[in-house]
């Protein structure tokens, strides 16, 4: 099948999410250190019973309350299921007034600890499944081979009901001309899999143009960012990614973004609310759309939008019919849905796909983050970017990058002195 060519997205487009370090839809909780699989290219060290304890657990939660607003808590680790009170931190994280999330790859979930952690209060899960890691439930070697889990999943949560259910998954140049076939399954799950998160898989080990430095000595990165095979040689783009999006969906279309501390034009975080029956996609949810239903809940609630309930996932009928009456695109979704009587007797969903592009290493050595990032962490009463806690953890600093020379320049710098 030929590839959808994919022209540059333009922020002026979108809706920019105005979630902001203080008060954001999402913040994240790493519970533990300790993990039961070891992901090629992850970041965080694997460390044995190294749980937090429930006064650790309070102690941060405090943090949390003093320092950023909310609307849910992505419980994380290493694998939070492995931590021994993992019910009772989510029965103190909902007590707190947050939706817990549990990102977790599933492999310790049973539906007798599903039912324990519904009665505690958990609203979702968040599932990391990919072909970086060697699972001991499934011996896929292609992402949708993978597919197999992940309704294995989707189908144990809505068997027990009323839990929402996403899955991640980090795409490298090895893995991205397998996104269209994942997309398509999803697609056909628009009732249990409420959520798709692709994460463009980044490493400083895979650039050779830089040395790093921590407080301004050298320091070897080959411990918090392990070079791996499965990451490939090259990044990959969130424009290359929606080009293989729009090889399952031609309807695909971004509705909502954040972007970057450094380079404002470069999209982070991409968010496209897909509307859809079981048989097809109706629509996109625009960018109208989207502030509309973030105003609406900020309002009603003081918090910005993160995770649905799944009741509220099933009522895209009525959105796009309320909507298109003052909304040109969302008049698209719900044409398509009222030319087609068939559609009348079917539920539509709200569906989300969304793109992460991490940090980039500039040209000029500057580390290009996520602004208004929804995966801040607290570590010793501040917060910091989840995906660089190990900096400062290991040199109790963010590491900086400093170009490095060709030899060729540095012969005509001297030459010019």
């Amino acid at each position: 099948m030929e590839t959808v060519k994919t022209p540059s997205l333009n922020p002026l487009d979108y809706y920019r999410l105005p979630w902001s370090l203080t008060d954001n839809a999402v913040t994240w909780f790493e519970v533990t250190s300790q993990c039961n699989l070891a992901c090629e290219g992850c970041y965080h060290e694997n460390i044995l019973n190294g749980h937090k304890t429930l006064a650790q657990v309070d102690e941060e939660l405090l943090v949390y309350k003093s320092l950023r607003k909310s609307d849910c808590m992505s419980i994380a680790g290493g694998e939070p299921l492995v931590h021994p009170d993992i019910v009772e931190i989510v029965r103190r994280i909902k007590r707190g007034g947050w939706k817990p999330i549990l990102n977790t790859n599933g492999l310790a979930l049973t539906p007798e600890l599903l039912k324990e952690l519904k009665r505690a209060g958990v609203f979702g899960f968040t599932f990391h499944i990919d072909t970086s890691q060697g699972r001991k439930d499934s011996h896929a070697r292609t992402e949708p081979e993978h597919n197999v889990l992940r309704e294995k999943f989707a189908k144990m949560l809505a068997a027990e009901g009323g839990v929402c259910c996403a899955f991640n998954q980090t795409v490298s140049s090895e893995t991205i001309d397998q996104i269209p076939e994942v997309v398509r399954w999803a697609s056909q799950y628009p009732d249990i899999v409420n959520t798709m998160v692709f994460i463009l898989f980044r490493s400083p080990a895979m650039s050779s143009n830089f040395s790093f430095q921590a407080l301004g000595q050298p320091v070897d990165l080959s411990g918090p960012y392990k070079p791996t095979v499965w990451g490939g040689l090259r990044n990959v783009s969130t424009d290359e990614l929606i080009g293989r999006i729009r090889e399952a969906d031609p309807l695909y279309e971004p509705s909502a973004y954040l972007n970057g501390t450094v380079n404002p034009a470069q999209i982070k975080w991409t968010l496209a609310a897909r509307i859809a029956n079981k048989s097809r996609t109706l629509g996109y949810g625009t960018p109208k759309f989207m502030e509309l239903v973030q105003t609406v809940h900020h309002i009603a609630t003081g918090r910005w939008l993160s995770y649905g309930h799944p009741r509220m996932l099933g009522t895209g009928r009525g959105a796009m019919l309320a909507a298109g009456l003052f909304d040109p695109g969302m008049r698209k979704a719900a044409w398509r849905f009222l030319k087609n009587p068939a559609n009348w007797f079917r539920t539509a969903y709200f569906q989300t796909f969304a793109i992460i592009h991490p940090v980039d290493v500039l040209s000029d050595g500057r580390m290009d983050m996520c602004d208004g990032c929804p995966d801040m962490t607290a570590h010793e009463g501040k917060l910091y970017w989840s995906c660089r806690l190990e900096e400062i953890k290991k040199f109790g600093t963010f590491v900086t990058a400093v170009p490095v020379k060709s030899p060729g320049e540095k012969k005509a710098k001297v030459s010019a002195n």
